[in-house]
C-alpha cells in the first residue's frame, strides 16, 4: 500500500476476486470490507455475491422474526425489490438521498435502526452508532446460524431486479426537472413498468452527469430502451451519446436453417475502452489499404 491504493482492485469496491478466493479455500463465505471498513460485500460457497441491499434483507428478515423492525432506511439507489421484500413483511421502508450520512440522518428523524446502501454501507443501531463493515458481518453471520440457514436460503425470497446505469453529461446547472420533454419520457417509461419497476433520475453529486437507472423487474422489459428514450431528450455536445457501441451476436441453429439471434454483451465504450479498436482500425488500414 502506498496511500492511495488501499482498495485497487480488491475489497467491497472490487470484489471481483471474491468468489475465487472462496472456491479455492474451500470456505463457505469471503467476507471484503471497504479500504475504510464501513462497506461490505460477502461471497457465498457457489460464487454468488450479495451486495448491501441483500445483506441488510438477510440481518432484517432475522430480527423481524424476533422483534418488532419499525421501519429500514435506503437511499434512492435500493433496489425496488427490497422494499417491496420488506412491505411484505409488513416493514416500512423510505429513502433518503445516496450516502450512508443521509441514511443516518434518516433513520434518526424516524426513530428506525436499521439503515443501508446498496454499496454496502448497512448501519445497525441497535449494535453501533455508524455503519462498521465488521459488525455488519458479524449480524448476517448471525442470522445465518441463529435460523441455520446459508445465505442463499435467507434471501431466496428477494429477487433483485435488474438495473442499468446510464450517465449523461449536461451542461454546469442543468435542471432536469425543469424540462417538460424529460418530464414526459420518465412518465412513458413509468407508465410502461405498470407498476413492475422504477426509473431514477438523479444529477451526480461530483460531476456534470445526469444518472438515469431504469430498474424494470426483469430482463424482458429491456432496461436500456427506458434508459434510452429518456437519454434522447437530453441535449449533449455535437448530439453524440455513445462514440462507439461493441456489440456480440450469436446466431443459434434452427431447425428451418434460420436460427434466432442473441445478444451475448453490448459494450458501450465512451470513451474508456476504444483504444483496441483504434488499434484494429490502424491494422486493417495497413493490411488492407485499398
Amino acid at each position: 500500500p502506498d496511500g492511495s491504493n488501499i482498495t485497487d482492485d480488491f475489497g467491497a469496491p472490487a470484489p471481483g476476486q471474491l468468489p475465487a478466493a472462496v472456491k479455492k479455500n474451500r470456505a463457505q463465505l469471503g467476507i471484503a470490507l471497504g479500504g475504510d471498513g464501513d462497506r461490505l460485500v460477502v461471497a457465498d460457497a457457489e460464487g454468488r455475491l450479495y451486495d448491501g441491499d441483500q445483506l441488510l434483507y438477510a440481518i432484517i428478515r432475522h430480527r423481524a422474526a424476533h422483534e418488532k423492525v419499525t421501519g429500514v432506511a435506503g437511499t434512492l439507489m435500493t433496489n425496488l425489490a427490497l422494499e417491496q421484500a420488506l412491505a411484505r413483511l409488513d416493514i416500512p421502508f423510505a429513502r433518503a438521498r445516496v450516502g450512508d450520512r443521509y441514511v443516518l440522518e434518516l433513520m434518526r428523524e424516524r426513530g428506525w435502526l436499521y439503515g443501508g446502501e446498496s454499496s454496502g454501507h448497512i448501519i445497525c443501531l441497535a449494535k453501533h452508532t455508524t455503519g462498521d463493515g465488521i459488525v455488519s458481518a458479524l449480524q448476517v453471520l448471525g442470522a445465518m446460524r441463529a435460523q441455520h440457514r446459508t445465505l442463499a436460503q435467507l434471501t431466496a425470497d428477494l429477487v433483485m431486479y435488474p438495473q442499468v446505469l446510464l450517465n449523461v453529461r449536461v451542461p454546469a446547472g442543468f435542471d432536469w426537472r425543469a424540462q417538460a420533454t424529460i418530464n414526459q419520457a420518465l412518465a412513458v417509461g413509468e407508465r410502461a413498468l405498470d407498476g413492475r419497476g422504477r426509473v431514477l433520475l438523479r444529477p451526480s453529486g461530483t460531476e456534470p452527469v445526469l444518472r438515469v437507472m431504469p430498474m424494470p423487474a426483469d430482463a424482458n422489459h429491456n432496461g436500456d430502451s427506458f434508459g434510452g428514450w429518456i437519454m434522447s431528450h437530453v441535449d449533449v455536445a455535437g448530439g453524440v451519446y455513445t462514440h462507439i457501441a461493441g456489440i456480440d451476436i450469436v446466431r443459434a441453429a434452427g431447425a428451418d436453417g434460420g436460427g434466432t439471434y442473441y445478444v451475448l454483451e453490448d459494450n458501450l465504450r465512451v470513451p474508456s475502452g476504444v483504444s483496441y479498436m483504434l488499434e484494429n482500425r490502424k491494422m486493417m488500414m495497413r493490411l488492407f489499404p485499398e
